[in-house]
């Protein structure tokens, strides 16, 4: 029994669960492992004696931290939240843990983050798939450890792709505005700086930018001049403008749902009826965008189902062969498209005839 005074030890939790030190161990290893009522009897003793595992010792000693690094660009985006918790979900059961960093879009920062990741020895690694500098591949590719991009899907990848394509992204938004018989259209996306780059967002604006010449229709109002990351403020402002020199506008597409909400409230403060005079479609699905009014049509991908389907993979990847029936290996490179989906609110409508 652990002493008053005392921080309890490994061998206090396996005297107490009535278990071998290593069974303890694989508890907190590799759960998946240990019968469930043993597992139970060592996490009540665990709960009892107040018991911490010393993380950094044990990934000495068994070679294994126990953690997957996720690398993100933002941490207040609410699809990366998503992703974030989805991912979480569907390690844990497996007992890995995520660490997260953020790159604010900057590509020298997404160097430091991931250099930071690789030297706590992660198990894997998840990346939002962007064109990132190539000593991170370099880095990542001497680790030897897993690498999985995510909400892209890009054409040299560093390892393994669960996502969708941006482009297709904005090639089908405007087919939708298109569609409806709109044909003075605009879009508003971010802004290409030396270091901080919204790729994903840049796509978005390309693929849009692309279906529009490809129906004949003129780009000039096709904009990559916001500041990264978009904003309601940035919306709010970039929609201004537009609407100062293209009082005729009809459609607007936003990258981001964020700025999309932002040119939605622009438009109410000059009186401007949507989706009677302009239709406004986003993407990202964000809730707001479900209680504005109007509600906001948008373009949605399911972030939550993306970082399940991600952690699934990782932890398949980092199955040990002694672990019962194999799960059915994965490529070498594999690439899921998880795909988008078009949800049409109100602030878009046909044009009257």
């Amino acid at each position: 029994m652990s002493r008053p005074g005392r921080e309890p030890t490994l061998r206090d939790v396996s005297l107490r669960a009535g278990v071998s030190r290593m069974t303890v161990t694989r508890v907190f290893i590799r759960p998946d492992q240990v019968l469930p009522e043993t597992r139970a009897r060592v996490q009540q003793a665990v709960a009892e004696l107040g018991y911490v595992p010393d993380r950094a010792a044990g990934s000495l000693a068994t070679r294994r931290s126990g953690f997957v690094g996720l690398v993100l660009p933002t941490l207040v985006n609410g699809n990366f939240a998503a992703l974030a918790e989805g991912l979480t979900e569907s390690l844990r059961p497996s007992g890995y843990d995520l660490l997260i960093g953020y790159t604010g879009y900057s590509m020298q920062e997404e160097e430091r983050q991931v250099r930071t990741l690789l030297s706590r020895r992660p198990e894997a690694v998840v990346l939002a798939a962007s064109a990132h500098r190539e000593s991170v591949g370099r880095q990542l590719a001497r680790s030897g450890i897993p690498v999985v991009e995510v909400a892209d899907l890009p054409e040299q990848p560093l390892g393994h792709m669960i996502g969708f394509s941006n482009h297709a992204v904005g090639v089908r938004a405007a087919e939708f505005l298109i569609g409806l018989g709109h044909t003075r259209i605009a879009a508003l996306g971010p802004a290409r700086c030396a270091d901080r780059r919204d790729l994903r967002g840049e796509a978005r604006l390309a693929g849009f930018s692309h279906a529009l010449a490809r129906a004949g229709l003129p780009t000039g109002l096709v904009r990559g001049d916001g500041a990264i990351p978009l904003s309601f403020g940035e919306g709010a402002r970039l929609m201004g403008r537009l609407l100062d020199e293209a009082p005729d506008l009809q459609a607007v597409f936003a990258v981001s749902d964020l700025a999309a909400v932002g040119a939605l409230m622009e438009c109410r403060r000059r009186g401007i009826d949507l989706p009677g005079q302009l239709s406004l479609l986003g993407f990202g699905n964000f809730e707001i965008g479900q209680q504005t009014v109007p509600s906001l049509s948008t373009i949605a991908v399911d972030f939550d189902a993306l970082g399940r389907r991600a952690g699934r993979l990782i932890a398949a990847l980092l199955r040990p062969r002694d672990a019962g029936p194999p799960s059915p290996s994965p490529s070498p490179s594999m690439a899921v498209d998880v795909g988008f989906t078009v949800i049409a609110r109100q602030s878009t409508a046909g044009v009257a005839s």
